[in-house]
């Protein structure tokens, strides 16, 4: 395999090789295209040859573009080397077969002896096509892509293992103990999880960032940025990190695209590494909690998969608003909006009122059982305002940002139980509003960037509150030069 022989690989080449998959369907089309039109064309032969002769040159030429890009998307090292050593040659010869047959068909169509050798290098190239794509799936999807999901009988008729046998099996299937006291921790517990949302690009075929987890000598060994778990230590796990990481963030894992890890397969995950990271060790012989008992009690029952998340708030029921007060909240340009067709909860959005202020927004306590979003960000709201929403019984999402919120003002939200999206973007909040924050019950997530809040303070928030979501934005000023994340970036 051509090989480039360095330890850094400019960021240069790897952006263009990821241009290969999209890339590589074009001359597979036209190739394709000029089959079609050669076969059915009713031409004598050597104006069949001819009138696809310019497909055949369009088709070569694209074919070495995408061999340049795919020899620059290997040099990454996240695939298997002997699939990508036979992928990379086949490529290279589909893109010299095709120029040949365009030049078999511009100049040698009308030699009788010489035209013979179009059909089958056109047979040739129709199998070259489908043997490199056939290796470029496995590249991408693993080696049993295609036979995944056959059917039985066709399965026992090749040798083939039953489904439910198949290493690498795709999709989420439930994990189940069948004895609590004598399970294997890893065996039994965390690699099915690791099996199921991570192996895809993390395994012996593919190694995305060289790390592969398909087996604990590779889990603990790590990738091209180090160790991705540190015994006893989940915080600093890379690994854990990067789970943490909001799911739009190009460093979360898994990667978009791809399923998520639940709330239940976080937290044992981190009770693992939390307690050691054993791999041979029982479940039964490692301590635990009510909270990871509870958990675990799931699994015995063959209910782990744990459903998308909804607000208890939502499983009530309310009367529906006065249309009065909602027509006092309209006069002040207010926005309130129906967040649900079948029920009475209502989001007010002040986008179009920025000029608001305590006095107006005294209306919104007429429509304090219903409100559950309040986006007033850039209005003139004081602390007081936050006093008044703190007696509002369902709030669930809360924008203020760009406001002249102050420490005291945010001591008012601690009452909020249910408040799990705070925006406190563009405000004066420091480090000391951090203690008030950790006071509010059920917040999962905060947006913290161009506030005053330092690296320290967000690192003692995240260890008051692990499973919080931190989103700290940009780092510097446009053009956007440094992405302020808590990982190394992938190489």
């Amino acid at each position: 395999m051509i090989l480039l022989d360095a330890e850094v690989i400019p960021d240069w080449i790897l952006f263009f090789g990821h241009f290969h998959p999209m890339l590589v369907h074009l001359p597979i089309g036209m190739l394709l295209m000029g089959m079609i039109l050669y076969l059915f064309s009713k031409k004598e032969e050597v104006a069949r040859q001819k009138s696809i002769a310019p497909i055949l040159w369009s088709t070569g030429i694209a074919a070495l573009v995408s061999c340049a890009m795919g020899w620059y998307l290997s040099l990454a090292g996240e695939y298997d080397q002997d699939t990508l050593f036979l992928h990379q040659w086949l490529g290279i010869s589909l893109a010299l077969s095709s120029l040949a047959l365009a030049y078999m068909a511009q100049f040698w169509s009308q030699d009788s002896l010489m035209s013979r050798f179009f059909k089958p290098g056109l047979t040739i190239a129709f199998i070259l096509v489908m043997w490199t794509g056939h290796l470029g799936g496995n590249l991408t999807h693993g080696s049993d892509y295609l036979t995944s999901y056959l059917p039985q009988p066709w399965r026992g008729w090749l040798g083939i293992a039953p489904r439910e046998q198949v290493t690498g099996e795709k999709g989420v299937q439930p994990i189940r103990i069948n004895n609590l006291q004598e399970a294997l921790i890893y065996q039994d517990l965390i690699q099915p999880t690791l099996k199921q949302k991570c192996w895809s690009c993390h395994n012996a075929e593919k190694q995305k960032g060289k790390l592969r987890m398909d087996s604990p000598a590779y889990v603990m060994k790590g990738g091209a940025n180090g160790v991705i778990l540190l015994a006893g230590n989940p915080a600093e796990s890379d690994l854990i990190k990067r789970i943490l990481l909001d799911p739009s963030h190009e460093d979360h894992m898994p990667p978009k695209g791809k399923v998520n890890l639940t709330e239940d397969e976080i937290v044992l995950l981190q009770w693992w590494v939390k307690e050691g990271a054993h791999f041979n060790k029982k479940i039964a012989d490692i301590p635990y909690d009510t909270r990871i008992k509870s958990i675990l009690t799931k699994y015995t029952q063959g209910t782990n998969q744990q459903e998308v998340y909804i607000s208890p708030v939502f499983k009530e029921n309310i009367p529906a608003a006065a249309e009065a007060d909602i027509l006092k909240l309209r006069k002040h340009h207010l926005l309130v909006i129906a967040v649900s067709k079948e029920k009475s909860f209502l989001e007010v959005n002040a986008i179009n009122a920025k000029h608001v202020g305590d006095k107006e927004l005294q209306d919104l306590d007429g429509i304090k059982e219903q409100v559950v979003s309040l986006k007033m960000g850039g209005t003139k709201l004081t602390d007081e305002f936050l006093q008044q929403i703190s007696k509002y019984p369902r709030i669930i999402s809360l924008q203020i940002n760009h406001t002249n919120i102050s420490v005291q003002g945010l001591s008012y939200l601690s009452s909020l139980q249910h408040l799990e999206t705070l925006n406190l973007v563009g405000t004066s909040i420091g480090d000391e509003g951090l203690a008030e924050i950790a006071k509010i019950p059920a917040l999962r997530k905060i947006y913290l960037w161009q506030s005053k809040v330092t690296d320290q303070g967000i690192h003692l928030l995240q260890k008051k509150m692990p499973k919080l979501v931190i989103d700290q934005g940009w780092k510097g000023k446009w053009p956007l030069d440094t992405l302020q994340i808590s990982t190394k970036k992938p190489e």
